[in-house]
């Protein structure tokens, strides 16, 4: 499996575990909730989805009554078809081993998780994912950030004298958007941290429990969305 089929897959698991949804609604809201999929096609979505349901971690569903729970099969679903004269519309929905399967996923923090891409997937699943995860998910990708940085700052310096203005300016631009996501991660850290340390210091018998979805006090008044690792001009 590719990388990009890997988060595909991850992207899929994390928003079916909101709510069951039909391929359309699926693909859109990959395409305006998760930036990094809005490239990608249904003949990209479907086969992943397929996967998905020969691995055991979706079902196929179809769409009708909201109040009517029990899918339809056999001769109630071509029945169902036939009546409206169109293929019925499927919905997938996330199986109790999808959802083990997905927190499993959320728990790894290993160096794929800080690659562009992969982070930004996991970044956007961030509110479902466990608070020391989070601080190893940040640090990992603040430090392979640093490593870039190091090495464009050397390239620059080696072929400074050769390049042309306009050349050099994109280079001192690619420069930057790394060094603004490094900023933009030492924030998020320093604010998980700050929540972590305050819960520590609550009296005896009121600490709260890390859950999911705690935010450890980011700050509500930025934009908390990862910048865009499109604008590296190198890598």
């Amino acid at each position: 499996m590719s990388r990009r089929s890997g988060i595909l897959e991850f992207a899929v698991l994390g928003l079916l575990r909101e709510s069951p949804m039909h391929g359309y609604e699926l693909r859109k809201r990959l395409n305006t909730s998760l930036g990094i999929f809005r490239a990608f096609s249904y003949g990209t979505l479907y086969p992943c989805l397929k996967t998905l349901v020969a691995s055991g971690w979706l079902i196929e569903e179809p769409a009708g009554d909201p109040a009517d729970t029990a899918p339809a099969t056999g001769r109630s679903a071509a029945s169902s078809s036939s009546l409206t004269g169109r293929r019925a519309k499927i919905v997938y929905r996330l199986t109790a081993e999808g959802k083990e399967h997905f927190e499993e996923l959320l728990s790894h923090t290993g160096p794929d998780a800080w690659e562009d891409e992969h982070f930004a997937a996991r970044f956007a699943f961030f509110g479902q994912t466990e608070r020391d995860v989070r601080m190893r998910v940040l640090e990992g990708r603040r430090s392979r950030l640093e490593e870039r940085l190091e090495k464009m700052r050397a390239s620059l310096a080696r072929t400074r004298e050769r390049l042309d203005d306009y050349t050099l300016e994109l280079q001192r631009h690619g420069m930057e958007s790394v060094e603004r996501e490094v900023r933009w991660l030492n924030e998020l850290i320093e604010s998980e941290r700050s929540g972590r340390d305050r819960r520590r210091s609550s009296p005896e018998g009121s600490a709260q429990q890390d859950t999911p979805g705690e935010t450890g006090g980011l700050p509500r008044h930025r934009d908390n969305t990862p910048p865009d690792p499109s604008d590296d001009t190198a890598k």
